[in-house]
């Protein structure tokens, strides 16, 4: 065979070949066509099965919720059925009241009626029997009333009278029973120390030595001590210590301030003894003013005017009767809000009135007038309180008792002063004669300063040198003599001595 007979052959063999793959292809194709629609068929008979499933189960469900809620409603309608029922019968038995309570209305009408008419049928018997008996007695119902009190009067006067009379002597017993004991437990609360001042002060000296320094040659550092701060100075064998001696314990404090001072600085002459004392003074000045400011924290008086305080300061130098001044306003103050708390009064006025009743007494020798009036002008300067000073101001009974504040001061004032051992007369009536020779000692002309010492019975008088000549201090010392012989009432003598000092002072430049 040729090689185009082979070529032909082999043409046909491929295009056969072709032809057969396709038609295999076909069939393969058409072979996984028919098992996709199966299984598409499947799958629906499934889902549709499934949907069956579901729709019996849902309708079972439904059937289920519908017989319940049937079997709810009508459970509820039952029970409508009943509260209606109730209502109803409520219903009725209230009309069924409600006829009752009207009934009863109209029986009660009738009744109130019924007594209105049988009240104005008494009434009008009562007026007839009045008329009746006043004809027959010829008074009137007044006058009638009238003698029957009277008889009634005289036949139980004295059975009223004794009546009346026990009441008030009940009343006054509970009312005593009561302040007594309001009182004692308001002293009770408070207990302070009564003991009286003393007229000198100790100083203590590191050694014996120092006395002779003080005392200076010829004694000229004691006379300028005494002449600056108006003390005593007593210097005898008693080791360890010197005591400074005057009624005036302002004075007193000063001096001894100063005394200690000029020992530690150990410069003892005329000049700086009055440098040292000046200083003392200002030191003291700062004391008082801290002791006013202190009594007011104390007794919890605030807001007052600081000028207030530092007067209040200075009775912290003051003694009445022996008793500190200052110590006895305190008291007063802390008694007068205890007594204030218990009669409902002010507590705050009341301790104001009592710290400030005695402040007059700081500067009474300064301005004339009793310390009740001079504490009231102060007090009204310096913008007090107009209450506190109608609680102060009536203590000594000087002005009417204007609050109950004015009565619970004057009260607390006779608890302070009463405690025993509180006051000394005796004391006060020696300061007092002290004073009284200073007085009139200071009211002659030339005078610069005056001391009471050793005890009221020597007067050391200190004149101006520029003013009072040698003579005139001879003539001064009688004159000063002749007057306390006419005016003062004391036992023994009292010396009299003037200093006249002149002081010459130049510089070197």
């Amino acid at each position: 065979m040729n090689p185009v007979t082979y070529i032909l052959i082999a043409s046909a063999i491929g295009v056969g070949g072709i032809v057969v793959g396709y038609f295999l292809k076909v069939l393969l194709t058409l072979a996984q066509k028919g098992s996709m629609e199966n299984k598409i068929k499947q799958s629906f008979l499934d889902a549709k099965d499934q949907a069956q499933k579901i729709v019996s189960d849902a309708e079972t469900t439904a059937d289920k919720i519908i017989t319940e809620a049937k079997s709810k409603l009508e459970e509820k309608e039952s029970q409508l059925k009943k509260t209606e029922d109730r209502l109803v019968k409520k219903d009725e038995l209230l009309d069924k009241r409600q006829m009752d309570i009207d009934k009863e209305g109209d029986d009660l009408k009738k009744q109130a009626e019924e007594i209105k008419r049988t009240k104005e049928k008494l009434d009008e018997a009562e007026k007839e029997k009045i008329k009746e008996l006043q004809k027959i007695a010829g008074l009137s119902l007044e006058e009638a009333k009238e003698e029957l009190m009277t008889n009634i009067e005289k036949q139980y006067e004295e059975d009223l009278l004794v009546r009346i009379k026990k009441l008030e002597n009940e009343a006054g017993e509970k009312y005593e029973q009561k302040s007594k004991e309001i009182l004692s437990t308001v002293i009770q609360r408070l207990s302070t120390s009564t003991v009286p001042e003393v007229m000198s002060t100790t100083v203590d000296i590191p050694s014996d030595d120092i006395k002779g320094k003080i005392i200076g040659k010829e004694g000229r550092n004691i006379r300028a001590f005494e002449k600056a701060t108006g003390v005593e100075v007593i210097i005898d064998d008693t080791p360890g210590s010197i005591v400074l001696s005057s009624f005036d314990p302002v004075r007193r404090q000063i001096a001894k301030t100063a005394l200690e001072n000029l020992i530690a600085d150990g410069r003892i002459q005329p000049a700086k003894i009055e440098e040292i004392v000046e200083k003392a003074k200002e030191e003291v000045s700062k004391v008082i003013k801290e002791k006013g400011e202190q009594a007011a924290y104390e007794v919890g008086v605030l807001n007052l005017d600081p000028r207030i305080l530092l007067i209040l300061g200075r009775l912290h130098f003051r003694t009445s009767y022996g008793q500190n001044v200052l110590q006895h306003a305190i008291e007063v103050a802390h008694l007068a809000g205890m007594l204030a708390e218990e009669l409902k009064s002010d507590p705050q006025v009341a301790k104001a009135g009592g710290l400030l009743h005695d402040i007059g007494k700081a500067v009474d020798h300064e301005i004339p007038g009793t310390h009740v009036e001079i504490g009231r002008r102060i007090l009204e300067k310096f913008g007090a309180d107009h209450k506190v000073i109608q609680a102060m101001q009536s203590h000594h009974e000087e002005y009417p008792f204007e609050t109950l504040e004015s009565i619970i001061v004057k009260v607390a004032d006779a608890i302070s002063s009463s405690r025993p051992g509180a006051r000394r007369d005796s004391l006060e009536n020696y300061l007092k004669r002290l004073k009284d020779l200073e007085d009139i000692a200071n009211s002659f002309q030339g005078i610069e300063k005056t001391y009471a010492i050793q005890a009221g019975r020597e007067i050391r008088v200190f004149v101006q040198p520029e003013d009072v000549n040698d003579l005139e201090s001879k003539r001064l010392a009688r004159d000063i003599a002749l007057r306390i012989e006419q005016e003062l009432k004391y036992p023994g003598e009292i010396k009299i001595t003037v200093i006249r000092e002149t002081r010459v002072i130049d510089y070197a430049r």
